[in-house]
């Protein structure tokens, strides 16, 4: 069987077809959506079509990509760009059957359309002096791929828009046995000139990495590269969404039925090790730091199913659902890693999430953490705390123009006193913290979010 991945970032309007196209190959049993943090509505929607979808742990598309191949679990895997409407239906069976029929390694794709403008300015002339044998396929930067797993599991993934050319000289060096497809001709978005600098420096230093592993690499023959790349701008912005009411959602033990990193100590063995941080520790900072160390080796595919093994609230997804038609904004501010909340974010359809980012190479966790500037203290806090989520909250507010009267936010525990207290209304959600309850606007008790959607106005 196949498993299709897609990496994806805000493809709304086209997701859905895409996945519809790779349902529709008999030999495909697993199309799993890699989000690249989304601000639209890409993960509904896929959610929607029926694909498994998960959050990558990095920016970056070879990093989504990456982190696909290592949850999908069959020996032939096919990678498709979501930004494409009109694929021809059958574009997986075109892409597998030369591996499955005619004992292939890897097939890459060729097809009609407008040159890309990467391809010419900067992947071909490079090529053309550092590997000139790769100038017999067609369109190396192609992004519709299929290949065995035994050969993706051994070549570099760039965690960029290099990946795609980077696989294929990889490729070319284990010697696998490669063809080109014609799968017809489509019609993607073409990029802004300012996202071709970016995505042109990336494809070029994957090709000049692998160069410098060639014995008779000389700097001399480059010169030229230089000027392809200073002649694009660098410069890419994202929209905010513009609304006007904003609802942030703790996650563990609000979100969650439980504490992610608890969970994951005993489903991991270390469990002692992570009662031991917590009880001689107090500055929260480095507890954050500690705690991270104990998941260092774990690979990203792993810590996604210790998350999906904890239940959410059951009436999550339809109450956020039911916030957004009101206009919400609606996010998560956790103490947990970004790799989760977003996971969990996209799970229950809220807009964002803000929560410390565990470092990853190689899809393994390094045992470091980023802790967000977010949450750190500044002229603007509200209370003394070096490290508080109302400090988040406050950054949230003056980023998206929505003054702190206007903020909804609930939470279970002390962590989560300052943000309850400096939010417009603050809900203590079936807490035992009586500091907590006795700042809180509103009290819950039942385990259901049903009863927000009263004052939410």
């Amino acid at each position: 069987m196949v498993s299709v991945i897609i990496p994806t970032l805000n493809e709304e309007n086209s997701i859905a077809k895409v996945i519809g196209v790779a349902k529709k190959c008999p030999l495909v049993n697993e199309v799993i959506v890699v989000d690249d943090h989304s601000f639209d509505n890409t993960v509904d929607f896929a959610k929607k079509a029926g694909a498994s979808v998960i959050t990558s742990t990095r920016i970056g598309k070879g990093a989504s990509m990456l982190d696909g191949l290592l949850v999908s679990t069959n020996s032939i895997i096919a990678f498709i760009d979501a930004d494409i409407e009109n694929y021809e239906h059958n574009l997986i069976d075109m892409l597998v059957r030369p591996i499955i029929e005619e004992g292939y390694d890897f097939v890459k794709s060729t097809f009609e359309r407008q040159a890309g403008r990467v391809t010419e300015l900067a992947a071909k002339p490079l090529l053309s002096l550092l590997f000139p044998q790769a100038l017999v396929f067609c369109q190396p930067l192609s992004g519709m791929i299929a290949g065995k797993r035994s050969f993706l599991e051994k070549v570099k993934f760039e965690s960029d828009y290099g990946v795609d050319i980077g696989i294929l000289l990889d490729m070319m060096s284990l010697g696998a046995k490669i063809k080109e497809v014609n799968i017809g001709k489509i019609e993607n978005k073409m990029k802004q000139w300012q996202q071709l600098a970016p995505m042109a420096r990336e494809v070029s230093k994957a090709i000049l990495a692998r160069a410098r592993l060639n014995p008779d690499f000389n700097l001399d023959t480059l010169q030229t590269t230089a000027i392809i790349l200073d002649q694009m701008d660098m410069a890419v912005k994202e929209s905010l969404i513009g609304l006007k009411k904003m609802f942030i959602f703790d996650m563990d033990n609000t979100i969650l039925k439980g504490r992610y990193i608890y969970h994951a100590a005993e489903k991991f063995n270390f469990r002692r090790e992570l009662l031991d941080i917590i009880s001689n520790n107090q500055e929260s900072y480095l507890i954050t730091k500690l705690i991270a160390k104990l998941l260092k080796g774990l690979n990203f595919a792993q810590l996604i199913a210790a998350a999906d093994e904890l239940e959410t609230v059951e009436d999550a997804a339809d109450v956020i659902a039911e916030l957004k038609k009101r206009e919400y904004i609606v996010g998560i501010i956790s103490d947990s890693y970004n790799f989760v909340a977003q996971h969990i974010a996209n799970k229950i359809g809220a807009h964002f999430s803000i929560a410390n980012e565990l470092e990853f190479s190689e899809s393994r966790a390094t045992g470091e953490v980023k802790v967000l500037s977010y949450f750190m203290k500044t002229e603007k806090s509200r209370c003394n705390h070096n490290f508080c989520k109302s400090n988040a909250l406050i950054d949230l507010s003056a980023k998206y123009n929505i003054p702190l009267s206007n903020i909804i936010a609930i939470g279970d525990s002390e962590n989560d006193v300052c943000m309850i207290k400096h939010a417009g209304i603050g809900i203590a959600f079936c807490s035992e913290n009586k500091l907590l309850n006795s700042v809180a606007d509103k009290l819950i008790s039942e385990r259901k979010f049903s009863s927000v959607l009263e004052f939410a106005k």
